[in-house]
């Protein structure tokens, strides 16, 4: 029997949290996005979650992603390693984080279904460690090089270039090197900034401040629910601020399981991010979530979800719950969205002022969700409609195999393209208008 069958059985038990059930309009479900998503009751599954994802093939020779209409995907960069993260510069030089997470042996039966799962997912195996430049000197939408930019890292992702510094979000924390514009190569020792317990959820997104004082952090909780009690998770689910001229650094904002990209809405000046919300609760329960992030705000993990929802699973905190703010913008549940770029009103024809999300995809539900690049359209500072496909065509049409994975996304340097990394296709896809260049 397949092996995701049998987990998909869950265990059925009686959770606590309010009755979110919505009813049926006109004949079909709320929508499970949006600011007011339809939220079924939480259905804990016990030690055994549903477990369902596809087997990581790659692309055929000639496939693409399907754009959407009045858009056009060609490769950017192929023959990567697991490339995750990107960063366009100014130059027009692109760089590349290049890493997954790191195999592991396992603990428990769920454990071993689960990391044998993600293998054969292309989701976990033997870090790159490295971060790669990408040039495209001729201007046609194709890196002619790649050269390794920096090595033995960490299992880097997130950077970010200020001034002459370049910053590197390794798992264990964030480490400086000094920044030419141009240069091919970085080969000086870099200095430790900050320091983050590593692993779990270990992704550390980076972003500069408009007035490049400041650097903010994105770090995940190392399990789901505190698993392994509070203490282990003390200094993670947060967003941290970097002062970068003292080195000081705080939690900005908490409660929050596994903030990824970051990115300023630039009308308000505020910034957003896209979480990751809890497993084992049920296909759409909870949901992961686009929010605005308040100074000092705190957004309910472990104890509670999509606000005050309690979730019974966990020791509660009443003082926590009582201060959890609701997030802005539901994503639909375990679409693992991890990829996050504000896209100007004419970067794409068609589409207005609005967020690009990378939707990595599920493995936490009965059917498949994420798997696209989708975008959500924003006035006035907020959320303004429904998401918008930009590319999908991930998955094969019986969902059995995937030939990419949607991570990190980046507007381009020409501020008329986007940059897409695939990191089960080993691809950095380039969308544009389908017009003439």
């Amino acid at each position: 029997m397949d092996l995701s069958a049998i987990f998909a059985r869950g265990v059925s038990l009686v959770g606590g949290g309010a009755l979110l059930m919505r009813r049926l309009k006109h004949g079909a479900p709320e929508p499970a996005w949006g600011g007011a998503p339809a939220i079924p009751e939480a259905k804990p599954q016990g030690h055994v979650p549903t477990l369902k994802m596809p087997t990581a093939r790659g692309w055929n020779p000639g496939q693409t992603p399907i754009a959407a209409p009045g858009l056009k995907v060609n490769a950017f960069a192929r023959e990567l390693r697991h490339p995750r993260w990107i960063l366009a510069l100014p130059s027009g030089d692109v760089l590349v984080a290049e890493a997954t997470e790191v195999s592991r042996s396992a603990r428990s039966v769920f454990d071993y279904a689960m990391v044998s799962t993600m293998k054969r997912a292309a989701a976990m195996g033997d870090s790159a460690n490295r971060i790669t430049l990408l040039r495209d000197a001729d201007g046609d939408g194709i890196a002619e090089t790649q050269d390794v930019f920096l090595e033995e890292l960490n299992q880097p992702f997130g950077m970010a270039v200020v001034g002459d510094s370049l910053y590197v979000g390794n798992t264990d924390g964030v480490v400086v090197f000094p920044y030419t514009d141009g240069a091919r190569k970085i080969t000086v020792p870099g200095r430790k900034l900050a320091d983050f317990k590593p692993g779990g959820h270990w992704t550390r997104s980076l972003l500069p401040s408009a007035d490049g004082q400041k650097l903010y952090a994105g770090v995940g909780s190392l399990s789901n629910i505190g698993d392994n009690g509070m203490e282990a998770e003390e200094g993670r689910a947060a967003i941290y601020e970097l002062d970068l001229a003292s080195g000081h650094s705080r939690i900005f904002a908490g409660g929050l399981r596994n903030p990824v990209g970051l990115a300023w809405e630039p009308s308000t000046g505020v910034l957003w991010t896209v979480v990751n919300e809890r497993d084992g609760l049920g296909d759409e329960t909870p949901p992961d979530y686009l929010t605005s992030v308040s100074d000092g705000g705190f957004y309910g993990w472990p104890y509670c979800y999509w606000g005050q929802t309690i979730d019974g699973r966990v020791p509660q905190d009443a003082k926590a719950v009582a201060s959890a703010l609701k997030p802005d913008y539901a994503l639909g549940g375990h679409t693992a969205s991890l990829g996050l770029c504000w896209v100007p009103a004419g970067t794409l024809p068609g589409f207005p002022d609005g967020m690009a999300i990378g939707q990595h995809g599920s493995w936490n539900r009965s059917k498949l969700s994420g798997y696209k690049l989708v975008f959500v359209p924003f006035e006035n500072g907020q959320p303004s409609g429904p998401p918008r496909d930009i590319l999908s065509g991930f998955l094969s049409p019986d969902e059995r195999v995937s030939y990419g994975r949607p991570v990190g996304v980046a507007l381009g340097a020409d501020r008329r393209s986007l940059l897409m990394a695939d990191d089960v296709g080993n691809v950095i896809w380039r969308v544009t208008g389908d017009g003439p260049a």
